[in-house]
């Protein structure tokens, strides 16, 4: 089941939310619970079983190292955290990677060992690296042990952030998952959250995927150099307002029912360079590497040259974390190669740049991660690169203006392609700006507001016409599942 459907919209939420509404305080985690494993079991009943099983491993580690610690038995206790670990990522890399190293042994040494045609079990890299943090930070102290079941099952399946993140960790929610407040107000501020992800999923997300796919259906003799941009441009377009907009429907869920959620974009696209835009994307994955894996390696405290293994271990691990696919190691390298450019040359050119020229430094840093982005989307690394060419190629380029074969030329293909795509495109680019927040903070700060911290009038039209909107648009649409479900 998928936020942006219309059985979650009008059979499953609202029933969830009714009953939750009149549901005793003490129940309301194993309601949450039970509707949780309904929500995921709706795609795949027989996965349920796998996140059951993390569920109670780190739920037993969590008690072990919580009763090792209170002995002073500290290798008992790190032992324990250590089986979590090594479990946790047994558990994702055999669902997720088994087949991948079979076919790269396969390829390296001409063996022919069958694949397990693994099915990847949705959300496991998400729920996986939430229950790792759990018993890495029940270990560390910084929270204390759920002693509850059923209140941390109900956090690891908690719905809203189950299948696409972001990433809560446990110590993000640990007063809420035991003490939180059915707020109507609240409520209200998080219905409209949740419509506006809604909108950034089904009315530019999915347009921009449409028009990205009709471009990948040319064969890739026949890429132009206009073709290739304008499907970078619509994938750049699509990734961000899919899962920020996933991310903002969760968050909003999560208000909700009572819980805070961190924030897991701040507008990446007007980043000024590449650690800006990983400071900004996905804040939440970038958090947890940055806590549970760069500094425990020594972070930059250990001189250059390990600082540098540190941020190599990381990439790769952040690249291989997106799938199973040599395409996304390359794109993690190709971050770790553009950030240790960065930070040895291009950082200290860019503060000679005056200040009222920062938009070339943004225009530099989206033309580098819209790359990054035709790395991502092509499994098939030379099609990568046919695309990768044909976006640097004068050749390419003047294909895509050749207008002597009449309707049919290439000519025709990319003025076709623009006038289909230049509306979505304009809204999009400014739409992942802080421009229509700011302006729409401005008009909204003169509406009517019933309190501190209630929402305005305007904010509740605005949610009603993006509710509206984005119904009418999935009634007449087919399936459509979010890009971060299959990582």
């Amino acid at each position: 089941m998928v936020f942006s459907s219309m059985v979650f919209l009008t059979v499953f939420l609202p029933s969830v939310f009714l009953i939750y509404l009149f549901c005793p305080n003490r129940a309301r985690n194993l309601f949450l619970f039970i509707a949780s494993l309904i929500f995921y079991a709706w795609g795949e009943p027989a996965y349920i079983f796998i996140m059951l099983f993390s569920t109670v491993f780190d739920y037993v580690n969590g008690r072990l190292i919580e009763h090792f610690r209170a002995q002073s038995r500290e290798k008992a206790a790190k032992t324990v955290m250590i089986v979590s670990v090594v479990g946790n990522l047994a558990i994702l890399g055999f669902f997720k990677y088994t087949d991948f190293f079979i076919k790269t042994i396969n390829q390296l040494s001409g063996s022919a060992i069958g694949l397990l045609n693994i099915a990847l079990p949705v959300g496991i890299s998400f729920y996986t690296f939430q229950t790792m943090s759990y018993t890495i930070d029940v270990y560390r102290g910084d929270v204390k042990a759920q002693h509850n079941i059923i209140s941390f099952g109900m956090y690891v399946c908690l719905f809203p952030q189950l299948i696409a993140g972001p990433i809560v960790r446990y110590k993000d929610i640990a007063e809420e998952v035991d003490n939180r407040h059915f707020i109507p107000s609240q409520i209200a501020l998080g219905m409209y959250r949740f419509s506006i992800g809604l909108a950034k999923k089904v009315l530019l997300a999915n347009k921009a995927g449409d028009i990205y796919k009709d471009i990948t259906s040319i064969h890739m003799s026949d890429l132009t150099g206009p073709a290739v941009l304008i499907s970078a441009v619509c994938y750049t377009i699509q990734i961000y307002f899919d899962f920020s907009g996933y991310s903002d429907m969760a968050i909003g869920l999560g208000q909700i029912f009572g819980f805070h959620f961190p924030e897991n974009f701040n507008y990446p696209y007007q980043s000024k360079s590449i650690t800006e835009f990983w400071r900004r994307w996905h804040m939440t994955l970038g958090t947890w590497f940055r806590e549970y894996v760069y500094i425990p390696l020594g972070g930059n405290r250990k001189g250059f040259a390990r600082q540098i293994l540190n941020l190599l271990i990381v990439w790769s691990l952040t690249g291989f974390w997106h799938g199973a696919s040599w395409n996304f190691i390359l794109w993690g390298l190709y971050y770790f190669v553009l950030l240790l450019i960065e930070k040895c040359l291009m950082l200290r050119l860019w503060k000679k740049l005056p200040e009222k020229l920062g938009f070339i430094r943004v225009i530099v840093t989206m033309i580098l991660v819209m790359c990054g982005w035709i790395l991502f989307s092509h499994t098939d690394l030379d099609e990568a690169a046919a695309y990768m060419k044909a976006l640097f190629s004068s050749e390419a380029w003047k294909a895509g203006f050749d207008f002597r074969g009449g309707h049919i030329s290439t000519g025709y293909q990319t003025v076709y392609l623009f006038r289909g795509s230049l509306v979505l495109m304009a809204v999009g680019i400014i739409g992942a700006t802080e421009i229509p927040h700011r302006a729409f903070t401005i008009v909204d700060s003169k509406s009517k507001r019933h309190g501190e911290g209630q929402i305005s009038d305007l904010q509740m039209i605005l949610s009603l016409i993006l509710m509206l909107l984005s119904v009418m648009t999935l009634l007449s649409d087919s399936f459509n599942p979010f890009l971060y479900f299959r990582f």
